[in-house]
C-alpha cells in the first residue's frame, strides 16, 4: 500500500495513540481485519480514538485469529468537528438504528432520546446504538464518535436547558419558520424532532415557554421522525457546518466522545 494515501480501513480504538505503540484490538476487530477484509501482515489501517486524531498503523498477525496493530504516525490531528446535539423521540428498533447511523454521518455531536407522551417506547439499547455510531464514524471519515445519551423525559430536559443555547424544534403544527431562514437569523443550535404521533399539548406548551426554543418548518410534507432528523441535519451542515473532514471550523463549538454487512 502507498503510505502517502489514507488507508481505506478505519477502526475506532478506545486506547491511547502514539508513535511505536503496539495495540491489541478486540477479537471482533481481529476477525474483521483478518477474515472479513482479508488483511495480511504489513497491511495498513487508520486508527482513531476521538481524542488524539487519526493514526496510521500496520497489522502484525500473532495467531490464526489474533493480531496486533503497530502505530506508526499521525495522519490527522484532532480537531473540533462542529455539529448539533440531536434530540429525538425513541423509535422502533430498525428506524432508530437507521436514524443513529445517518445522524452520525451527517455530523451530529450527540444523540439524545427524549421520552414524550406519544413515544412508542422508552427503551433505548445504548450499547447497540453506540456500536452503530462507531461503525458509521469509521465509514464516514469522522474522528469523533457522537455520544449516545440515556433516554430522559422531554419536559425534564427542557427544564434543564441551558440559557443561551438555541434549540430548533421541528414543529408539526405548521407554526414554525422555514429552517433555512431560522438558521440564518439565529445561528447554530441544537435540533429536536418529535415522535411519530407528534408532541402532546402540554409538551407543546413547554416548548413555547422555553425562551431558547425556535419552532422550525421542514416543508409542506408530513415526514417520518427519522426523515425529519436527516433533513434538519442536512440543512444544519449546509448552513453552519465545517468543511470536508473537519477542515475549516464552522461557527459553533461542540462538546466532545465500513463495514460490509
Amino acid at each position: 500500500m502507498n503510505s502517502s494515501a489514507s488507508p481505506r480501513i478505519r477502526l475506532y480504538v478506545d486506547l491511547p495513540l502514539a508513535p511505536d505503540v503496539m495495540l491489541e484490538p478486540s477479537s471482533a476487530q481481529c476477525h474483521y481485519l483478518l477474515n472479513v477484509m482479508r488483511q495480511r501482515a504489513g497491511d495498513e489501517v487508520a486508527l482513531f480514538n476521538g481524542r488524539e486524531g487519526e493514526w496510521l498503523a500496520s497489522i502484525e498477525p500473532t495467531q490464526r485469529r489474533r493480531c496486533r496493530l503497530n502505530v506508526q504516525r499521525q495522519l490527522r490531528p484532532q480537531v473540533v468537528e462542529p455539529g448539533p446535539a440531536l434530540l429525538f423521540g425513541p423509535l422502533r428498533r430498525t428506524r432508530q438504528e437507521f436514524l443513529v447511523e445517518k445522524a452520525t454521518e451527517l455530523g451530529a455531536a450527540s444523540l439524545e432520546p427524549v421520552v414524550t407522551q406519544r413515544s412508542i417506547s422508552d427503551r433505548v439499547n445504548l450499547g447497540r446504538l453506540a456500536s452503530i455510531a462507531i461503525e458509521a464514524t469509521e465509514q464516514c471519515g469522522r474522528i469523533t464518535v457522537p455520544e449516545i445519551m440515556p433516554a430522559q423525559p422531554l419536559t425534564e430536559r427542557l427544564a434543564r436547558w441551558p440559557a443561551g443555547r438555541r434549540l430548533y424544534h421541528a414543529d408539526e403544527t405548521g407554526n414554525g419558520q422555514p429552517i433555512v431562514g431560522a438558521l440564518s437569523a439565529h445561528g447554530p443550535g441544537d435540533l429536536l424532532v418529535g415522535p411519530a404521533g407528534g408532541f402532546g399539548p402540554s409538551e407543546l406548551a413547554a416548548l413555547q415557554a422555553c425562551d431558547e426554543v425556535v419552532p422550525i418548518s421542514l416543508g409542506p410534507r408530513t415526514l417520518r421522525s427519522e426523515t425529519a432528523a436527516i433533513a434538519a441535519l442536512a440543512c444544519w451542515q449546509a448552513l453552519c457546518g465545517a468543511g470536508v473532514r473537519g477542515e475549516g471550523l464552522g461557527p459553533i463549538d461542540v462538546q466532545t466522545s465500513q463495514r460490509p454487512a
